[in-house]
């Protein structure tokens, strides 16, 4: 197969299937504190936070990891993926938000409320 039509058999199964989205957790391995989101994206949260470690910056990341993120820089933060949403092809972006927000707040009272940004 030729480049040109692996890279087209490639674009048609991302349109098929979308993005990834999901419930994540970065943990500061510093710290020991987590932040706890949903993305509609979950590879860009992937994307954003390998940006943080090879740039040094933290504007990438959540705000609220800012101040922890400048004094242990962004390599003390690991990214786990807590569960991925199911995507319907019939299921609308607000939908999927809405179910995000749910899965997210379910994972969130999972962990103890002073050890979560």
């Amino acid at each position: 197969m030729d480049q040109k039509a692996r890279r087209r058999e490639l674009v048609a199964e991302y349109r098929r299937t979308g993005p990834e989205a999901g419930v994540y957790r970065l943990v500061n391995t510093k710290s020991g504190r987590s932040f706890v989101g949903s993305a509609l994206n979950l590879g860009s949260v992937r994307s954003k936070l390998e940006f943080a470690r090879k740039t040094g910056g933290v504007s990438a990341l959540d705000h609220k990891l800012w101040a922890d993120a400048r004094q242990h820089g962004a390599e003390s933060f690991d990214l786990e993926i807590l569960e991925v949403l199911e995507v319907r092809p019939e299921m609308t972006q607000e939908e999927i938000r809405a179910d995000l927000a749910t899965l997210e707040a379910l994972w969130r009272e999972r962990y103890d409320p002073s050890q979560v940004y």
